[in-house]
Order: structure tokens, then sequence, then C-alpha cells
């Protein structure tokens, strides 16, 4: 598929460097589980927010040998790592030439493999940067459509602001892709609390496959995400703030409230974790408008206004804003 989608575009590069920044993304209405694991296909659609200059920044080029190389925040990866192998496969299945092989050097600004989308703008990233070396004049929906290839929430990624990602329901996944939407909420505020940059010790595709295998409460959460999809497209469009974080923080805790019902149970929290969320309900509970998401990870993600921030760095230690 991805061929047919490439077949008219530049074969040779048109400049020695590729490079491109891709922000990493925050689902407020999270991507759980595939109807297809190869294609990345979701079964539901989902919204998420961009986290501004947190992200990935990949540089591109040809390689005279016969192998890619890799670079991780100057750190050579080595070609036995499921990591190099997953990003050369995906190199493998785009590029114009069998014979082409690439240096790829990326640089994040975010802890990897910890729930923050570093997946997400890694991919991103390296589509476009690939797209930048070749010149490719490609539609923005079928970057994404690449972009979710390599990883799934990467098609939400190409973007600033607020973007919905459509599961579609082609068996080739042609119309599953993601698009920015129009809404704003210039006061919006997000607050990274990182409590563990180490891997997680379940990924996400593996948290992902089981959850939709093995859990009994996986049955009622397309329809959560429908409700709460609409449900928070309104308060966008309103400009309500309360409204769009309850309804962001009550679909990260169903989301991880189907991953506990698995067997064996997936669960990201740390202690840590637990007690920043009883802050902010404790917050809450005083007056204050303020709620938390949380992805596959133990970092949680607070949603607060702007002119609260100085408040709520008072009560809640070490917080990064974007």
């Amino acid at each position: 598929m991805l061929a047919e989608l490439l077949t008219t575009q530049p074969k040779k590069p048109s400049k020695l460097v590729g490079e491109a920044f891709a922000p990493s993304n925050i689902a407020l209405i999270k991507y759980w589980g595939k109807r297809d694991l190869i294609l990345n296909l979701p079964i539901t659609n989902s919204l998420s927010i961009s986290l501004g200059e947190k992200g990935a920044r990949t540089r591109i080029s040809l390689n005279s040998a016969n192998q890619n190389t890799v670079l991780l925040n100057g750190h050579l990866i080595a070609h036995d790592s499921a990591f190099y192998k997953r990003l050369s496969d995906f190199l493998d299945s785009i590029k114009p030439d069998p014979q082409q092989f690439y240096n790829v050097e990326t640089t994040m600004n975010l802890p990897v493999a910890a729930g923050l989308a570093s997946s997400a703008c890694g991919f991103a990233a390296l589509v476009k940067a690939f797209a930048d070396l070749y010149n490719w004049d490609i539609p923005e929906p079928i970057l994404s459509i690449l972009c979710r290839m390599g990883s799934g929430s990467a098609c939400r990624s190409l973007w600033q602001g607020f973007v919905e990602w459509h599961a579609g329901e082609r068996a080739d996944g042609l119309d599953s892709f993601a698009a920015p939407l129009p809404y704003t909420m210039p006061d919006l505020a997000i607050g990274l609390c990182i409590l563990s940059s180490a891997e997680k010790p379940i990924s996400s595709r593996e948290a992902m496959r089981r959850t939709v295998e093995t859990s009994t409460l996986y049955e009622s959460w397309p329809k959560q995400v429908m409700f709460d999809l609409a449900e928070i497209k309104q308060a966008l469009e309103n400009q309500d703030f309360h409204n769009m974080g309850c309804i962001a923080e009550r679909n990260a805790l169903a989301m991880h409230a189907t991953m506990l019902a698995t067997a064996p149970a997936v669960c990201y929290f740390l202690p840590e974790t637990v007690a920043i969320m009883h802050k902010i309900w404790k917050l809450r509970a005083e007056g204050l408008s303020v709620f938390f998401t949380e992805d596959a990870g133990p970092n949680i993600k607070i949603l607060a206004r702007q002119t609260d921030i100085q408040f709520i760095n008072q009560q809640i230690e070490s917080i990064d804003w974007v």
C-alpha cells in the first residue's frame, strides 16, 4: 500500500540532508485499541493537543554503507535492538530504492518510551525529514498515513494545536488519518509531571493488544470514546475550559480502568502518580479548575489555566509547563 502511495514521487534525494521537527502530542480523548495490528488502524477516533516545542528533530541523509545508522540523542542505536529493527523496517517500506540506506539523527527534548508520545513525534519527524530529503509533494492526509504506519499516534504529530485522528472503516487504512481542528484555547496551560524517565516495563503496543484481547471492560470503551469525543468538541467550540478538563480526565481514567481489568493486569501508576491525582482532586474540591490526563506510562499531564500556573507550582513540585 505504501509503495502505491509514493510511486509518483521523486526517487532521488533533492538535497544532501532532510530535516524536520515534529511536536509530541497528548491525547485528550485516547487512542487505545487496534482493529489492525500491522497497519496500526484504531478501533476509535481520538483527539489530541500538541506540546509546542517539546518533540523530536530529525536529520536524514544517504549512507554509502549497505545498512542504516541511527543516532538518538547522540547515542548510536545497536543494530540488534528492537528500536533499530522497527525504524529500519519502516524505512525499508517507504524508501524509493531498495539499495539506498540512511543516516538518521534524532534529538528529543523529552523522555523516551515513558508515556510522553516519544514514538509519535519521532516517527512524524522522520517522515517529514524523509519528505524534505526527497522533496515529496504529498497531501497531508497521505503524510499522516505514513506517520501512522510507523507509530499510530504519530499521525497526530504533524501539526500544532488540536488534532483529530479519524479511525476510518477501510481495510487498507486509506481513510484512517489525522487532521487539524479549528479550535483554540489560548488560556490552556499543559504541565508535565515527569515522575519517571525510565522505559516502561510494558510497551504501549503490548498493553493495547492485551487490553483488547482480555479486558472485561473493553466492550464499553468505544461507546465511552464516542460520547467523550462529541462532548469535548462541544467544550472546545464553547471555549469551556472546565468541561474540557473534566472530559479529558474522565476519558484517561476510563482507559486505565480497561487496562487494570486485563489478564494479567496492566498498571502504569506509581505511588507518586496517585499522589498527584489526589492533590489535583483536592485543589479542584477547593474551587480551582485544574485537571489531569495520563497516557500509557506513570507521568501525569496537568491541564490548567495560564493564570493558575504560579499557584499550582506552590502545591505540586517540579512541573514542566509547555
